[in-house]
């Protein structure tokens, strides 16, 4: 058996996911599952802009189905792609960016700063998944600005 014992730094890698009643899937995680509202934001229109549920030490970014360019690239639920897609918390989104476009990746999704203080892109690997990367980094632990 191999035991790392170096320290380990909070995760990087998030579930993302969207959903048709975003608010109602929130209640049943928390409710039904036993995840804790850590960060939510309202879209103002009945929706979720995004939040982030804490189980234990992970988090999982949850928001409303939209029709905007991240709903259309990653798809919905039910969809062939399923609205699910893979987050990972990055010191330097703009120089991972330009590693991926000098190795030829589609990205769908260039370098932009979003509402809730991160810098972020999205690609898609060469089977399709949809991947995000940016610098916001939550941590259970640690209160939302």
């Amino acid at each position: 058996m191999i035991m790392n014992r170096t320290p380990v730094e909070p995760p990087r890698i998030y579930l993302t996911r969207r959903y048709r009643d975003c608010p109602a899937m929130i209640d049943w995680l928390v409710d039904v599952i036993g995840f804790t509202r850590h960060f939510v934001v309202e879209d103002g229109a009945g929706g979720i802009a995004h939040a982030q549920l804490a189980f234990g030490s992970a988090i999982i970014m949850v928001g409303s189905v939209r029709d905007d360019a991240f709903g259309q690239a990653v798809g919905q639920p039910g969809a062939v792609g399923d609205g699910t897609s893979v987050y990972i918390a990055v010191d330097d989104a703009d120089a991972l960016h330009a590693k991926v476009v000098a190795a030829g990746t589609d990205v769908p999704r260039p370098p932009e700063d979003t509402d809730y203080g991160s810098r972020e892109f999205s690609c898609r690997d060469a089977e399709g998944l949809y991947w995000n990367f940016g610098t916001y980094w939550p941590r259970v632990g640690d209160a939302p600005e």
